[in-house]
């Protein structure tokens, strides 16, 4: 390869590469402009990256998994009185 290959090459990459970064920014406005049909996109904010790592959840004293209460049964044909 010589250097004129090298140059029309590494000119071309770079090319390629921008136009794709122009695409991504424009399907990423059209998106944010008919956000209407269409949940945005949001990026590099802080809740763009819970859909990667969701919250942990801890149980609270309120929540029903908290009660000590056993289940209660009922058998099938009898009717509540």
């Amino acid at each position: 390869m010589d250097m004129d290959q090298a140059a029309v090459f590494l000119a071309g990459s770079i090319l390629t590469m921008m136009g794709f970064t122009v695409v991504v920014i424009g399907l990423v406005v059209i998106n944010n402009i008919i956000n209407k049909y269409w949940k945005p996109v949001r990026i590099f904010t802080s809740d763009s990256w819970t859909a990667m790592n969701p919250p942990g959840r801890f149980i609270q004293e309120h929540d029903p998994q908290m009660t000590k209460e056993e289940p209660k049964i009922e058998e099938i044909g009898k009717t509540k009185s």
